[in-house]
């Protein structure tokens, strides 16, 4: 059996614990968060042991880490673990900046310590079955992939002002099942987005609706929309195209959308909804399988998820997609490394 830590519990935290907490070969968690109160509280509910600060959790004697705290701590707490030589599990991103990623997965890469990246999208049984079918062959060459993620409201302002803009919070998402359905290398990247919503977006220097296309070295485009207000719901879908076929993940019976043909507009019609809520109620089996497989890499198995690699790779994408917003030129991922380099 294996014991975990769970350092924050936040909104992702806190859903990590539950899962965690109901995983068959999990025998006990270890949790930590800056809030005290919240720790105590997230103890009793979940039957965890509290820790008092993420020192104390490191030295408590568990196998494994998941780092679920903002965003800004993610690449320091991920080292304090990595250096205990404890394998980890860390939220996206591994850090606040394309650069910083970098230096960050070379001390993991010289550590040898194995790291997994939350990209759940991986997990869930139809984006699988979709990159089953680009690497069977059975769409013939893969000429454009669609990726939507948009949001039925904006997370609070205050984790907006510290997330480092929709592309690097939100589409994140979306560049990593790019990058991980096509198989091929992101070259260049073209953004634009808006702000109709609240203006704060705009103070901080985000926006709150983006498009973004993505040009891969084997030819394939990758089209990414992306939104913080669709009321109808959560939607996430995804679309690979081919010469020779298509084939679609997200659109099931809850997918947050209404048929505009008057023939196929009834109740029983397609889809019956209740749409999708949120992330967390259209992906609890996927997470549920991504942590299940994190326990597989504590015990020494192989990660079937993300790596500290392909993050790194997204972050660079988030970085070109920021640039081109804020130039509103196409910016290819050379330019960017480069520039981080002077």
């Amino acid at each position: 059996m294996t014991t975990l830590g769970l350092i924050g519990l936040g909104r992702i935290g806190a859903f990590h614990a539950e899962t965690l907490t109901n995983l068959p070969d999990v025998s006990g968690l270890v949790i930590t968060d800056e809030r005290l109160d919240v720790v105590k509280e997230a103890a009793a509910k979940y039957g965890a042991t509290p820790a008092d600060s993420v020192e104390e959790l490191l030295s408590s004697g568990v196998d494994g880490v998941v780092v679920a705290a903002a965003t800004p701590a993610h690449a320091e707490l991920t080292l304090a673990a990595v250096d205990r030589g404890l394998p980890t599990f860390c939220e996206k991103p591994i850090a606040a900046s394309a650069a910083e990623s970098a230096r960050v997965a070379e001390v993991i890469a010289r550590s040898g310590v194995p790291v997994q990246v939350g990209y759940q999208r991986r997990f869930d049984t139809a984006f699988a079955a979709v990159k089953r079918a680009v690497e069977d062959g059975s769409l013939g060459a893969l000429h454009t992939v669609r990726s939507t993620t948009m949001d039925p409201a904006p997370p609070p302002m205050d984790y907006i002002k510290g997330s480092g803009g929709i592309f690097r919070d939100c589409a994140v998402h979306d560049f990593d099942v790019l990058c991980w359905i096509t198989g091929q290398n992101a070259v260049e990247v073209y953004a634009t987005g808006s702000v109709q919503g609240d203006p704060l977006f705009t103070e901080y220097g985000d926006v709150d609706t983006a498009a973004i296309v993505v040009r891969f070295d084997g030819g394939a485009l990758g089209v990414v929309s992306a939104a913080r207000y669709n009321g109808r719901g959560y939607d996430c879908r995804l679309e690979a195209h081919g010469f020779d076929d298509t084939v679609v993940a997200g659109w099931d019976q809850g997918a947050p959308v209404r048929n505009g043909d008057p023939r196929f507009s009834s109740p029983n019609d397609f889809p019956t909804g209740p749409p999708h809520h949120f992330f967390m109620d259209r992906f609890t089996e996927a997470f549920r399988t991504e942590l299940s497989g994190f326990v597989d890499v504590v015990r020494g198995g192989p990660n079937r998820g993300a790596t500290v690699a392909d993050a790194v790779e997204v972050a660079w994408i988030a970085e070109a997609a920021t640039e081109s917003l804020r130039r509103g030129v196409p910016v290819s991922l050379e330019s960017v490394r480069k520039e981080t380099q002077k």
